[in-house]
């Protein structure tokens, strides 16, 4: 396993690193605080081709690999997780799902605009009374001819009131247990389809997250992504890249979280001397930077595999779980450094600290990641 990253690596950083100095960072605080989604950065990053790095040229996307798309959610990440959190949905939820499981036709009509930063997907899987524990989603899904009609209420669902697509789960076998969930994709303006936004959340305030309450919804057969009663195995496919591409991010905030203690500390003179110089300080830098690190690396030994095209479940719960707690942990331990300064909207890292305590609980909690990780290893097949 080769760690040095090649040359169309490292100009993917750069490119997207000053975009994200320059576009992102200055105005992630005001989208925080409006709790609006910056649709003009958006655009932006769909025309220079950030948004779809990893997506195929013929779907419109740049083709790069699994390493490239790490490095963009890495560097959205550090400038706000609400734009890596959009990334991360709209590619890895949505459009790598499609690619994998979608009839030709499909993929045309869905994968290029969102490639492209032109249009949204949401990933429709958690319910009121469903989260870890998926399988026991209620929503129905009942034939009735050529067409299928969806009822059932989503919950917690990002984009859910600005998705020009829906991948909605349903139980098209009320009986069947994980065998009978089956995906469908459903365009915006259906009939019955009712998303109702979600907020006062803790952090990222500026993406959209929603409800979905879904009153008979008519869909075509044709829109069912892949094969009836396999909906699981989808949902499951589409949440190793997401993990993927979370714990990704994760590195990136808790890069910059520490950026700004480092910087910090060797600004601020207390006792006469920089904090810097204080060895309890240069334990708690020596900490956080070595995690960073041990982050880093284990989402590129996941995205490694991905490239290799080898089975990767175990390698990306042990970066999303891994790196999900070590954001909170360094975001934590760097307030620790700004001390009250850390308490104040003054500097970013009150934001971080907000926004990284999902990571923790979205696409699999920390205790889920650990569980797929222990039936890994003692030869279980895993449930999520």
């Amino acid at each position: 396993m080769d760690f040095e990253l090649n040359s169309e690596q490292l100009a993917v950083q750069k490119m997207v690193r000053e975009f994200v100095e320059k576009e992102i960072t200055p105005n992630a605080k005001q989208w925080d605080l409006d709790e609006k989604f910056p649709m003009d950065t958006w655009k932006k990053m769909g025309d220079l081709g950030i948004i779809g790095t990893s997506i195929p040229e013929e779907y419109d996307g740049s083709g790069m690999d699994f390493i490239s798309h790490a490095i963009v959610a890495e560097e959205l990440g550090y400038g706000c997780s609400s734009m890596r959190g959009s990334y991360s949905v709209n590619i890895s939820l949505v459009a790598k799902t499609i690619l994998k499981w979608g009839t030709e036709e499909q993929k045309k009509k869905y994968v290029p605009p969102i490639a492209r930063g032109e249009a949204f997907g949401c990933y429709g899987l958690t319910e009121p009374d469903s989260g870890s524990d998926a399988a026991s989603l209620k929503s129905v899904a009942e034939k009735d001819g050529d067409y299928y009609i969806l009822n059932g209420n989503k919950m917690w669902i990002t984009h859910a009131n600005m998705a020009d697509v829906s991948l909605i789960f349903a139980k098209t076998d009320k009986d069947a247990g994980a065998k009978g969930i089956t995906c469908f994709l459903v365009d915006k303006g259906t009939p019955g389809m009712n998303p109702q936004p979600i907020h006062e959340k803790i952090g990222l305030r500026a993406q959209d997250t929603g409800e979905i309450y879904m009153e008979n919804v008519r869909v075509h057969k044709d829109q069912i992504l892949g094969p009836i009663g396999k909906g699981f195995a989808v949902a499951m496919s589409a949440l190793d890249n997401a993990r993927f591409t979370v714990a990704a991010g994760c590195v990136g905030t808790a890069q910059a979280a520490y950026d700004i203690a480092k910087a910090h500390a060797k600004e601020r003179v207390q006792f006469g001397k920089v904090i810097a110089s204080r060895q309890l300080v240069q334990s708690l830098l020596a900490n956080m930077i070595l995690n960073i690190e041990l982050g880093r690396m284990l989402v590129w030994r996941a995205g490694w595999l991905k490239n290799k095209g080898v089975p990767n479940t175990r390698e990306t719960s042990m970066a999303k779980y891994f790196c999900g707690e070590m954001v909170n942990k360094v975001c934590y331990d760097a307030m620790q450094i700004l001390g009250g300064y850390s308490f104040s909207g003054e500097y970013a890292l009150e934001r971080m600290y907000r926004d990284s305590r999902i990571n923790t609980l979205y696409e699999g909690t920390s205790q889920i990641q650990q569980l797929i990780i222990g039936n890994a290893e003692l030869g279980i097949p895993a449930f999520a």
